[in-house]
């Protein structure tokens, strides 16, 4: 039964959730699917990437409004979401690089970083979860301390041995790994661009980006969501601090997207249950 299934999405900050399988998130909830996004932190350090954002007051005032961004993008996507409560450690940068802030996220033990997340799965109860895969999907700490605690509370949650304090234990079922930002979707969408004798936003980055089978590979589940893209780009949209409408987020049109890679891509990670693949439902093996 569609209204037994939920589906848990792990993410760093706010934003994150809409940037990365939000097609499929809307899609999901569309279908009935109890969908909810734990967020680490709540992105205190993070940049203004918006130009038309970036002023003073904005900048004073960066945690309430990225908080304000993520309630906008929770309606937008018909989800519910819970603050994991963590400190955004920054993206650190320099040679050698400088040492994390003192008491961040990306900072702390695993075991104790996943405490939250053990908590919040026991007590929403998803059959399947999510996050990003080891190299954090990009090396920013906090992403790489994601997939850590992810990883940890999906082993932890069913053992009644661990974390005895934070409710009755609850077993996902499966986990998985985005790969939204991957060569071949990248060298799809600019291939559409330059026939239809469009600029392409992705022609630099791919001079220099070298096929790797071995990555493409690891992709084992395609969810068909195109006709949700746009419902994705309004919850984008809706983190103006991160998001320039002028940007590159927007340079392929949608319906350029949806006929180039009308799918959002994931990695199973970890299966308790039997699943053929390829699969295109994250849910395969469970309805």
């Amino acid at each position: 039964m569609t209204e037994d299934l939920r589906l848990l999405h792990v993410h760093a900050h706010p934003d994150d959730e809409s940037s990365k399988g939000a097609a499929s998130t809307a899609k999901y909830v569309a279908e009935g699917v109890d969908v909810m996004v734990a967020t680490c932190t709540g992105g205190e350090r993070g940049s203004i990437l918006n130009p038309k954002m970036d002023r003073p007051e904005v900048l004073a005032n960066i945690s309430e409004i990225r908080r304000q961004e993520m309630d906008a993008a929770r309606e937008i996507l018909g989800i519910r979401q819970e603050w994991l409560g963590w400190v955004d450690s920054g993206f650190p940068e320099g040679d050698p690089l400088p040492p994390l802030p003192e008491g961040c996220f990306a900072s702390l033990k695993v075991e104790d970083a996943a405490a939250p997340l053990v908590k919040l799965i026991r007590e929403f109860r998803p059959q399947v979860v999510t996050t990003y895969d080891e190299n954090g999907g990009y090396p920013h700490p906090d992403h790489v301390m994601c997939h850590q605690i992810t990883v940890a509370a999906f082993e932890a949650a069913g053992d009644k041995e661990a974390y005895p304090e934070l409710g009755e234990p609850w077993q996902p079922l499966k986990l998985y790994y985005h790969h939204t930002f991957h060569r071949e979707r990248m060298k799809a969408l600019h291939d559409a661009m330059a026939a239809r004798g469009l600029e392409s936003p992705y022609a630099e980055r791919l001079k220099d980006w070298k096929p790797d089978p071995e990555n493409e590979r690891r992709i084992t589940t395609r969810v068909e969501c195109a006709e949700y893209f746009g419902v994705r780009d309004r919850a984008l949209l809706a983190h103006a601090t991160q998001i320039d409408p002028d940007g590159g987020w927007f340079t392929v049109p949608l319906e350029v997207h949806q006929q180039a890679w009308p799918t959002e891509d994931y990695e199973l990670a970890r299966s308790l249950v039997e699943s053929e693949l390829p699969e295109d439902d994250l849910f395969a093996g469970l309805r």
